[in-house]
């Protein structure tokens, strides 16, 4: 059996890759190597190796396992692969399995514990900005505004009121953990807990901040400016860093992730970088051409129609359609023509079409008005 690759590697992410990171690469790999997509040999073993990645990875849990015992961490041979008892059974059929044991001893589970003093990164936000038309085609600058928690302004994250310190916790001494006597498969035995005063952190705050109430953080309205890149599209997002909940312990804050979403155009259609246009034109102007203004996002512009031209010919304006993300080029306009029938003629026009009509060598017997305009319609169609 071929080695396992490492699931970051699979991913192509870096190991401090944040969970939105995670998703977008297995989006795109899932939809590349996908079985029903990618029909080429060995496309579905790679789906599998990225969608087994994904589910590890994509699990906090799983994934802080993985990054201290690799592989081994979901084997369920190894210590019930985190899961069960050793090899999936209880002990003494009394399901009283390894994590059991585990948290007996250690008061934890099989993983290494974080020290509650420990820098914690704060958690990343999610805002959803609507744009027009127009302003995703050519991106724009706006400041946005919403809630988030920062390191509280009075006690600066310590959670003590001004001018006092938090003290050495008086149940711990400072260790953080408490001996516990208990009753195990093995007999009683002492085991370790956090402690329940100080939470872990071996320090106790005997006169709390007013302002957060000894939490270390405030919730406030922030405000920031965003940048929105020409030619972006709905759902696509960018990443704010530090911009999101404060962190815990002196950590850093987490990640804004601002996603867009588009309104739709009343005029045009767009797919990507092309920008689609329905341009009505008369019987006349379609019999015999004309030069007509055509509207698009970069202005108006001149186009001819030559004549002879079919209702549902397509025209294309270079450079006239949406740019790239990237910006390394402009899409095209398309601007598909459509003839009208007039709904209405006066006696001359009416007789002029029929002379047009038999010039033509058509007989169209004129006393039905919807009769005359479909056979007009087919004429100007062939």
């Amino acid at each position: 059996m071929a080695e396992k690759r490492d699931y970051y590697e699979v991913l192509g992410v870096s190991r401090d890759a944040s969970d939105a990171e995670i998703k977008k690469a297995y989006r795109k790999l899932s939809k590349k190597y996908h079985p029903d997509i990618n029909k080429d040999e060995g496309a579905e073993v790679k789906f599998k190796e990225v969608s087994e990645a994904y589910e590890v990875l994509s699990d906090s849990q799983k994934r802080a396992a993985y990054d201290q015992y690799g592989h081994a961490a979901n084997d369920p041979n190894f210590g019930g692969g985190f899961g069960g008892g050793f090899g999936g059974g209880s002990y003494g059929g009394a399901g009283f399995g390894f994590e059991d044991i585990f948290e007996q001893f250690f008061g934890g589970s099989g993983a290494s514990r974080q020290s509650p003093n420990a820098p914690t990164r704060g958690s990343d936000l999610q805002y959803r900005v609507t744009l027009t038309f127009e302003e995703a085609i050519f991106g724009k600058e706006t400041t946005i505004k919403y809630n988030r928690n920062e390191e509280c302004h009075t006690c600066h994250g310590s959670g003590a009121k001004p001018g006092t310190s938090p003290v050495t916790c008086s149940k711990c001494h400072g260790s953080g953990a408490v001996q516990v006597e208990q009753n195990t498969p093995f007999g009683r035995v002492m085991t370790q807990r956090t402690c329940d005063v100080c939470s872990g952190t071996g320090q106790e705050i005997k006169e709390k901040c007013q302002t957060c109430h000894g939490a270390g953080i405030e919730a406030k309205e922030h405000s920031v400016k965003v940048t929105v890149p020409a030619g972006v599209e709905t759902d696509q997002q960018i990443r704010l860093s530090g911009q999101g909940e404060a962190g815990q312990n002196g950590g850093p804050y987490g990640d804004l992730y601002v996603v867009f979403r588009v309104q739709p155009s009343e005029e045009y259609e767009r797919d990507g970088t092309e920008i689609y246009y329905e341009l009505p034109i008369s019987f006349v102007q379609a019999a015999l051409g004309d030069e007509i203004t055509v509207p698009t996002v970069h202005g108006k512009v001149k186009l001819k129609v030559p004549g002879g031209t079919q209702t549902g010919t397509s025209f294309r304006l270079k450079g006239k359609g949406a740019p790239s993300l990237r910006g390394n080029f402009t899409g095209d306009q398309h601007v598909k023509v459509t003839v009208k029938t007039p709904t209405k003629l006066s006696e001359k026009e009416r007789e002029l079409f029929q002379s047009l009509a038999e010039e033509s060598g058509q007989t169209v017997r004129a006393n039905n008005e919807g009769g005359f305009f479909d056979k007009m319609r087919d004429m100007f169609d062939k």
